[in-house]
């Protein structure tokens, strides 16, 4: 299981690795990008700031997924520190026996961290303005 809050640069693939299983018939995995716009806005760079206990609090977001029956592994990690546009800011993955599951599993999880996870974005707009979007 990979649960982690990282000023690296994150690998899906590596993921999608994290969570093989011999019982798994499907693997869901998904990337949080960048982009280049917010509420038609346009937006040169994000940084985001993680709270002391963002770690803590995304090994648990990960473990209550990982404890689901239908659950074979999971993998999860957000990006802290300045991100330009197109770099990953949130990757995971997950797998399951069948792809129903895979895809409402990782839905789901992707939906909790962005509800719990204590992590703040600054946004950076072209005009030189900027604007933090709070966290939970």
């Amino acid at each position: 299981m990979i649960a982690a809050i990282s000023d690296q640069p994150l690998d899906v693939a590596a993921h999608e690795a994290a969570v093989v299983h011999p019982a798994a018939g499907a693997t869901v995995s998904f990337a949080g990008v960048v982009r280049d716009h917010d509420g038609g806005r346009s937006v040169t760079e994000l940084e985001y700031v993680g709270h002391p206990t963002a770690q803590a609090l995304v090994e648990e977001i990960a473990a209550e997924f990982a404890a689901r029956p239908e659950v074979h592994a999971v993998a999860i990690s957000h990006r802290v520190g300045l991100l330009a546009i197109g770099d990953v800011a949130l990757a995971c993955a997950v797998s399951t026996s069948h792809r129903g599951q895979a895809f409402a599993a990782c839905a789901e999880l992707v939906d909790e961290v962005k509800a719990r996870l204590p992590i703040w974005k600054r946004q950076v707009f072209t005009d030189g303005a900027e604007e933090w979007v709070a966290c939970p």
